[in-house]
């Protein structure tokens, strides 16, 4: 890989980490700040409300998904990332300066309500926009080991996030955090998105996005919901292989130190602890398991990831529950994560490499957002409805249901890895000599 590529990589997943730094600090945060927006009750009553304003904003990621999938199919991937970086900036604000209960009543809710629509509308956008800019920015050979770098900043995200969190952990009293810390990472945040803001703009465009001329859509129907329904099986293809992979993904990622802490009985600082070891091996094993990819194709790893979220979910999190302990709870963890990884590290460059230039964009977001929507935004308020109902178990069954219907659609998918990302959607997709899995159509 040239010198271009990596630098079109990094610039691509320096802001995504941003976004998900952003993203993922309202979960990760949420255990000291569900007390200042609701009134005092009960503390899974509040988790609750703040993890339905977590799923508020997963609901906000379709309305994203298509307003900044059209802007990446026009206007181009410079241009939505832009969009994308600058409308998460604004969310971080929002949330720093949010006035608590005590001080405007359900007024601060409010404002907290407000600033995760737009986090929902960012993100909805910035996960097609970064998915599509990585894929195409890489030589064929390499789009598995470039796209899953898109895994590892989003991870970063969530390290830098934990991290912070543990620095004040042990920086600032328990009172301290719960009255005015907590703002802090999101003004982290917001500066971060500033310092991107500027990459951004001087970032470079994708050569597939500059040169393909021809790809079946036609230049007025660029980035349209028309254009996207001639592909509306590779869409509905793209909401069904999501399941599984965005509910284990929230499951094991953005809900796990609330489960160890608020279920497994562990101290937050050592849930916390834990998360932020597991993410760290977790975010290194994405380019082993996106260059393995490249050599083997999309579809094993797919397949792997489903058949042992399918059948190692409700032992992993029956064991973490009774982990007691740091290294019990991280052996458990990296388990759980190390199965994740293989849907995490290519999931982007399987749904890039399922749709023309013209519509790529807005053919990874959509669908895209429209199952996280469904299955990732309200993973964790379902675990805690059952949590709160009694039957904490039967989220468990849940994440592994939700697997197995991924399990049949990679079971029954074409492979996409040796597709050429000019020619989809054209009459003439690949040479009559390919194999037929080879082949766009």
């Amino acid at each position: 890989m040239g010198r271009d590529h990596w630098k079109k990589i990094w610039v691509g997943s320096a802001g995504n980490m941003v976004e998900w730094f952003d993203w993922f600090v309202y979960a990760s945060f949420a255990t000291y700040f569900a007390g200042a927006f609701f009134p005092e009750g009960n503390d899974t009553a509040k988790l609750m409300n703040t993890a339905g304003i977590f799923a508020v904003g997963f609901f906000m990621r379709p309305v994203g998904g298509w307003l900044l999938g059209r802007v990446g199919d026009r206007k181009g991937r410079k241009a939505a990332l832009t969009l994308t970086v600058t409308l998460m900036s604004a969310s971080a604000v929002l949330i720093a300066i949010a006035p608590t209960y005590a001080v405007a009543g359900y007024g601060g809710a409010a404002v907290l309500l407000i600033a995760r629509l737009l986090q929902g509308l960012s993100v909805g956008g910035e996960y097609a926009a970064s998915a599509t800019y990585l894929t195409e920015a890489s030589a064929p050979q390499h789009r598995g080991f470039a796209s899953s770098f898109q895994y590892v900043s989003m991870t970063a995200g969530q390290i830098v996030g934990l991290g912070l969190q543990i620095v004040l952990q042990r920086t600032m009293s328990a009172e301290a955090l719960h009255s005015w810390g907590w703002r802090i990472p999101f003004i982290v945040g917001a500066l971060g998105a500033a310092v991107v803001f500027y990459l951004r703009r001087n970032m470079l465009e994708t050569e597939v996005y500059e040169e393909t001329a021809d790809d079946g859509v036609g230049a007025g129907e660029k980035g349209t919901v028309k254009a996207l329904w001639a592909h509306r099986r590779e869409a509905f293809l793209v909401i069904a292989l999501t399941m599984g992979g965005t509910v284990a993904y929230y499951t094991y990622t953005t809900y796990l130190t609330k489960y160890l802490s608020n279920s497994a009985g562990l101290p937050k600082q050592t849930a916390t602890l834990v998360s932020f070891c597991a993410l760290i091996v977790f975010a290194c094993l994405q380019p082993l398991a996106g260059k393995l990819s490249d050599r083997i194709g999309r579809r094993p790893l797919l397949i792997t990831f489903a058949l042992g979220s399918t059948f190692l979910t409700v032992p992993i999190m029956t064991m973490l529950k009774h982990a007691g302990s740091f290294w019990p709870a991280l052996g458990l963890s990296l388990l759980a994560l190390v199965v994740v990884t293989g849907y995490t590290s290519i999931n982007a460059c399987v749904k890039a490499e399922l749709f023309p230039t013209g519509v790529r964009a807005l053919g990874v977001a959509l669908p895209y957002a429209i199952a996280n929507a469904l299955f990732g935004g309200t993973a964790e308020y379902v675990a805690l409805w059952f949590k709160d109902s009694g039957a904490e178990s039967g989220y468990y069954w849940y994440v592994a249901g939700c697997a197995a219907v991924s399990l049949v659609v990679y079971l029954t998918m074409r492979e996409t890895r040796d597709i050429d990302l000019a020619r989809v959607g054209t009459a003439d997709r690949a040479p009559a000599s390919e194999p037929a899995a080879v082949r766009a159509g």
